[in-house]
């Protein structure tokens, strides 16, 4: 895809559903007992790998493309598949259903694509192994395609995460509420936590300390179906923000965003950075705001610890606001960007340097001087959904023509987005 650099970005967008809670609508809808509806549902790729792998399980789904209908089983409920299960490029999917088929009294394959067969999961089937379920990776390996035998007779489990991983607690969840006892997970740092707020949504119980790192669970738990009203992503926000900053003569604004305090790192580097960015319109039920944006004079900032595991998707388009921001950004504790769907950290430097930018790679993330003019360049996603949105927003303020190599991997999570990008350039709203 050949793109242009562009002289202002003008108008307001409604950025796409949310896709952690969109994944995670789906699993509770069909793990509940009765009807739950889900409406501003993401159609990514990603969540629609969710949405089909439940109905090879069993779960009877319908989408009349406004609303999703789930008529859920229960835990119970779950029908073994009758061949393996096509998760594409969702991580999230594969992680999380991993915790749900460990409960269950049958075996289930689950493979993806290129991509996801290189990406780590003894990180998964490690707690999942010591609560009595019995995980095998491709030849004995911890990568894809991965075989689950569940049981019925998971047994609780104290254990403390190696990575802060959203993914790997919330798959020890869902395999707890399915065994006896009370299991206590212990984080490196707090992690989003939407697992934990829709188990208490769909009628669940789940303790979580003050520190914020102590989670403790109790199984076994039922649910019951819900409304599901799925605000939108700031993962996906985060490209307009960061656009908004750095495109000349703009003044953006994104509407039902989801402020989640586990997931606002973005919001606090930004003002941090000394970004002209002001926060409105908060509906503090479904904790979503509009997000208002204009062009910046940027400083720099070091970005390390506790904030990480709040912005950890968010770390390769922060990159890019730093190529523009006056002094040295370092960014730190982030080696989880390496098992990504690439290894972000590389991926975002040496597709930075080609457009002229001042960014090294470091063993746990990077350091960037800025400001620095990016010039067009060939760049490539590399497959990678959010690392080709980045650099498409580079292509707003580098001098010359971008040619955007695999663009079409920004489908995954964002079909719209050079849609709503085309409809800023023109200053309309969508």
């Amino acid at each position: 895809m050949k793109l242009q650099p562009k002289n202002s970005l003008q108008g307001s967008i409604q950025i796409p559903a949310d896709k952690s809670i969109s994944h995670r609508s789906i699993m509770f809808g069909a793990l509940a007992k009765g009807t739950t509806t889900v409406t501003n549902f993401l159609r990514g790729e990603d969540c629609l790998s969710t949405l089909h792998a439940f109905q090879r399980l069993g779960v009877p789904i319908t989408d009349d493309g406004t609303t999703i209908t789930i008529e859920g089983v229960g835990f119970s409920g779950l029908q073994p598949a009758d061949s393996p299960i096509d998760v594409g490029n969702s991580g999230t999917t594969i992680r999380l259903m991993m915790g749900i088929l460990a409960g269950q009294n049958f075996s289930t394959t689950l493979f993806g694509d290129d991509s996801l067969a290189k990406r780590p999961m003894n990180r998964v089937m490690l707690p999942l192994r010591e609560m009595g379920a019995i995980l095998t990776g491709d030849n004995g390996s911890e990568f894809p395609p991965i075989t689950i035998r569940g049981t019925r007779e998971l047994q609780p489990i104290s254990y403390q995460l190696p990575v802060a991983s959203a993914q790997v607690k919330s798959a020890i969840l869902f395999a707890a509420m399915q065994g006896s006892g009370t299991s206590t997970i212990i984080e490196k740092e707090p992690t989003r936590n939407h697992t934990e707020e829709m188990i208490k949504q769909f009628g669940g119980t789940i303790e979580t300390a003050a520190d914020e790192k102590t989670i403790t669970i109790t199984g076994p738990q039922q649910f019951s179906g819900q409304e599901v009203i799925v605000p939108g992503d700031i993962s996906s926000a985060a490209f307009f923000l960061v656009a908004g900053a750095i495109t000349p003569n703009s003044q953006i604004s994104l509407t039902n965003v989801g402020i989640n305090p586990s997931r606002t790192g973005i919001l606090t580097i930004m003002e941090a950075m000394k970004a002209n960015l002001v926060v409105v319109d908060q509906d503090q039920q479904n904790q979503s705001a509009t997000l208002a944006i204009k062009t910046s004079d940027l400083k720099a900032t070091t970005i390390e610890g506790a904030i990480i595991p709040k912005l950890i998707d968010e770390l390769p388009i922060i990159a890019l606001l730093a190529t523009q921001a006056t002094g040295t950004t370092r960014i730190k504790d982030a080696e989880e960007l390496k098992v990504k769907e690439t290894n972000r950290i590389d991926a975002t430097a040496e597709e930075l340097q080609k457009m002229g930018a001042d960014i090294t790679p470091t063993a746990d993330g990077l350091t960037i001087k800025g400001p620095t003019p990016l010039h067009g360049a060939k760049v490539d996603s590399r497959g990678d959904h959010r690392i080709g949105m980045m650099l498409a927003v580079a292509s707003l303020i580098a001098q010359g023509d971008t040619e955007l190599v695999r663009a079409e991997a920004i489908n995954v999570s964002y079909p719209g987005f050079f849609a709503d990008l085309e409809n800023l350039v023109a200053g309309e709203t969508s």
